[in-house]
C-alpha cells in the first residue's frame, strides 16, 4: 500500500484488467482513424478541464512548481491532440497495394497488400520526472492509444494518487466517448509491474526509467516463452562538445547556457547535459561562480534524493575528479529541503582512463566539466561514449574541428544538437527522442513526437483477398481518403 492508503493492484485484479484489454482490443483496434482521433481529443479536453484538480494533487506529490506541472499538463494534451492529426492523415498506416503483374521481372506478381496494425495490449511504466507528459496520459500512453491498443499504466509510485485520478479522467472521457470497456486501466505496485509484463495478454511495453530498473523489465519481456517488444528509455549524459573556435569566439555565452541546462528542473531531466567538453585553458571562474548563485530547488522525492545522493558522493569523491562547487542539501525558511548544484572538473586523459566509473549518468544537479588539450583528446571521448539520447556540439560556421566530431557523435546519438542545449524535447514530426543502448533498448524507435506510434504496429500483408474481407485502407477506391503506394508509387487522396 502506498503512503496515500491507495493499494497495490492483486494478482486477480491484474489479470481481470488485461482480460479486459484483450477483449476490447479488436473492437478499439478495428475503429477508423477518425473515430479514434475523436476520442484522443475528448481525452485531451477532459484532462484539461480536470487542471485544477490534477495540478494541485501533482505539485503535492512530485514537489514540482504550479508553472512547470501547468505547462507540462498542456504538453501532455498537445501530444493527443497531434496524434489525433497522425490518425486523420493516415499515412501512419503505410498502406501499400501491388496489383497483380505476370510480368513483373522476378516472376508473377500476386495482388498483394500490406498495411500496418495494432499490437494489442500494451504495459506502460509511467516516469518519476514528468508526472503528465511521460506518465498516465503521456506520449506512451498516447501514442499506443492512438495505433489502436488497449493501455494498461503501471503507476509511478513517486505520484500514484494523481495516476489514479488521472486514469479515472482518462477512463471517463474513453467511456463517454464510445470506446469499448477495458481500453484504459490504471494499476499500481512493482510487483504488479513485473507480473504486467510477463503476463500473457500483453504484447508490448513502453517504460522510462533507470538503467537498473529497465533492464530488469527488458530481460523480462524478452525472456518470457512469447517475447514481445520493449521499449525502454533507460540513461544518458548527453554530452557537450565546444571547439576551440567556439571557446574563443563566445566561451561565457556558452558556459552560461551550459549552466542554465544542466540546472534546468533540479537535473532532473532525461536530457540534461551531464559532461560538457572544453578546450585546457577555458576560464571556469565565471562558470563556477554562475552555478554557486543558483537557487536550491527541491528534488522530486525522497528516493530520488538518495540516489542522487550517493551517485554525487562517488562523483566527488572519485581520484580523477576536482570538485569546482560543492552543493548540496539545505533547507530554505520554510522547512523545505532544497538542494544546490555541483560542478566538478577532470581532463581528457582522466576521463579515458576512468571512463567506466565517470560515464555514469547522475540523476540531479551535478555535471562534468572535462577538458581537452587538442582536437585528437575530444575525438577520444567521443569515441568512448555509450548510446546516447542527445550529443550537442558547439562550433563556428568555419570550424574544421566541428565536421569530425559530428560525424564521431551522429553515431552514438539519436540527436544531435548544434549550438543549442539538449534540455527541452520538442513535440513534432520530426522529433527522434531515443538512441543506441543504454539510451534506449531499441534503437529503432522514439518515444517523443508523431513517430512514435510506430513502435505499438505490427505489418500484415493480405495477399489474393476478396476485397470484402480487406481493411478499408487497403481496398480499392481508397475509401478512407488516406496516401497510399499503388504499384510503387505514392499517391495522395
Amino acid at each position: 500500500m502506498t503512503q496515500t492508503g491507495i493499494r497495490d493492484t492483486t494478482d486477480a485484479e491484474l489479470d481481470r484488467i488485461l482480460e479486459s484489454a484483450a477483449e476490447a482490443a479488436e473492437a478499439f483496434g478495428a475503429l477508423a482513424p477518425r473515430e479514434r482521433a475523436a476520442m484522443l481529443r475528448a481525452v485531451g479536453d477532459a484532462v484539461d478541464a480536470a487542471a485544477d484538480d490534477l495540478v494541485p494533487i501533482a505539485r503535492r506529490e512530485s514537489r514540482l512548481p504550479e508553472a512547470r506541472l501547468k505547462g507540462e499538463l498542456a504538453r501532455t494534451t498537445f501530444q493527443l491532440r497531434l496524434f489525433a492529426e497522425v490518425l486523420e492523415d493516415g499515412a501512419y498506416l503505410e498502406a501499400a497495394v501491388d496489383h497483380p503483374d505476370p510480368e513483373w521481372p522476378v516472376g508473377p506478381r500476386p495482388d498483394v497488400r500490406r498495411i500496418l496494425e495494432p499490437l494489442g495490449p500494451v504495459v506502460v511504466f509511467g516516469a518519476s520526472n514528468f508526472p503528465f507528459a511521460f506518465s498516465v496520459i503521456g506520449g506512451d500512453s498516447a501514442s499506443a492509444l492512438a495505433a489502436g491498443n488497449p493501455v494498461v499504466v503501471k503507476a509511478h509510485p513517486g505520484h500514484p494518487e494523481l495516476s489514479v485520478r488521472t486514469g479515472e479522467v482518462v477512463t471517463a472521457a474513453l467511456r463517454a466517448a464510445g470506446a469499448p470497456d477495458g481500453v484504459f486501466s490504471v494499476v499500481l505496485g512493482q510487483e504488479t509491474g513485473r507480473s504486467a509484463v510477463l503476463h500473457p495478454l500483453t504484447r508490448a511495453v513502453g517504460f522510462t526509467g533507470s538503467i537498473p530498473g529497465g533492464r530488469a523489465l527488458h530481460d523480462l519481456a524478452v525472456g518470457r516463452p512469447d517475447p514481445i517488444p520493449f521499449y525502454g528509455e533507460l540513461g544518458s549524459l548527453n554530452p557537450v562538445f565546444v571547439t576551440r573556435a567556439a571557446a574563443k569566439a563566445r566561451a561565457d555565452e556558452i558556459l552560461s547556457g551550459y549552466a542554465d541546462s544542466f540546472t534546468l528542473g533540479t537535473g532532473q531531466f532525461c536530457t540534461k547535459p551531464g559532461v560538457l567538453l572544453v578546450p585546457e585553458g577555458t576560464p571556469m571562474d565565471s562558470l563556477a561562480e554562475s552555478v554557486r548563485e543558483r537557487p536550491g530547488a527541491p528534488m522530486l522525492n525522497e528516493r530520488i534524493e538518495h540516489g542522487y545522493a550517493e551517485g554525487y558522493r562517488s562523483l566527488a569523491g572519485h581520484d580523477a575528479v576536482e570538485v569546482l562547487v560543492e552543493g548540496g542539501r539545505h533547507d530554505d525558511a520554510d522547512g523545505t529541503s532544497v538542494w544546490t548544484p555541483s560542478l566538478v572538473r577532470t581532463t581528457a586523459t582522466r576521463f579515458l582512463e576512468n571512463s567506466e566509473d565517470l560515464l555514469e549518468e547522475r540523476f540531479g544537479p551535478v555535471s562534468l566539466v572535462v577538458t581537452y588539450t587538442d582536437p585528437a583528446e575530444a575525438l577520444g571521448v567521443a569515441d568512448a561514449l555509450p548510446g546516447q539520447l542527445t550529443a550537442t556540439v558547439h562550433g563556428e560556421d568555419s570550424d574544421d574541428q566541428a565536421g569530425p566530431l559530428l560525424d564521431r557523435l551522429r553515431r552514438r546519438a539519436g540527436r544531435v544538437l548544434w549550438n543549442g542545449w539538449p534540455t527541452g524535447v520538442s513535440v513534432t514530426h520530426a522529433m527522434h527522442h531515443g538512441g543506441p543502448y543504454p539510451a534506449t533498448t531499441s534503437v529503432l524507435h522514439t518515444s517523443v513526437g508523431s513517430t512514435a506510434i510506430r513502435r505499438f504496429l505490427r505489418p500484415v500483408c493480405y495477399q489474393q483477398i476478396p476485397q470484402h474481407h480487406l481493411p478499408e485502407a487497403l481496398r480499392d477506391g481508397n475509401p478512407l481518403g488516406i496516401p497510399r503506394r499503388i504499384d510503387g508509387e505514392l499517391r495522395l487522396p
